[in-house]
């Protein structure tokens, strides 16, 4: 089902989060069905850009990362994005009562799987990489996204519109921190020897 849900969500937004509101599933088939396989794309689309097509500023000679440090670093990326999906679920559950969700079924893991789905599809462009190229497309599944929050959440939590774009708004800015708490554990993961190797 879960599969099916990523394409719905991508034609008909609306109908489709009626559709997974009414399905059951529970965190560990979300994960299974949904999160452990489209968060392989940008994970893997990354480990052959920077490793087999590598990128230029400029003018400037081709660089890409070694193996090893590519890999390493795709790894940690992968873990992050499933981490980050179940701790923004958590944080979704934990508002639910506080917007006074009519149904408190946990569904926030849900939530936040299936509102990332467009930045794990674009993460296929990550194959080459390219700053601009990347940054256009990822612009655009972060506005896709963010379009998907503030219309599915008011249908999956059962919640008023106007509560509803309060409520999107709250998870929004709890996943603008999480981004920048990941920057910064990033930078202590680089300075403890797990950056990137660079090649020519």
């Amino acid at each position: 089902m879960s599969l099916s849900n990523t394409f719905g969500l991508l034609t008909h937004p609306d109908q489709q989060w009626k559709a997974i509101r009414n399905d059951s599933e529970s965190i560990s088939q979300l994960y299974l069905g949904h999160v452990l396989l489209l968060a392989l794309i940008p994970a893997l689309a990354g480990f052959f850009g920077t490793t087999q097509v590598g990128w230029q500023i400029g003018d400037g000679q081709v660089t890409r990362l070694s193996i090893n440090s590519a890999l390493s670093l795709s790894v940690l990326f992968y873990a992050a994005m499933l981490a980050g999906i179940f701790i923004l679920g958590k944080f979704i559950d934990f508002f639910a009562a506080t917007y006074d969700a009519v149904d408190r079924v946990p569904r926030g893991v849900a939530m936040a799987a299936y509102t990332a789905t467009p930045m794990f599809l674009i993460g296929v462009i990550a194959a080459y990489p390219n700053i601009w190229v990347n940054m256009l497309a990822g612009l655009v599944a972060i506005a896709y996204a963010v379009y998907l929050l503030y219309e599915g959440l008011p249908i999956l939590m059962k919640i008023p519109e106007d509560r509803g774009f309060m409520f999107a708004t709250a998870v929004l800015t709890v996943g603008l921190v999480m981004f920048v708490a990941l920057l910064a554990i990033s930078v202590v993961i680089w300075s403890v020897g797990i950056g990137p190797v660079y090649v020519s």
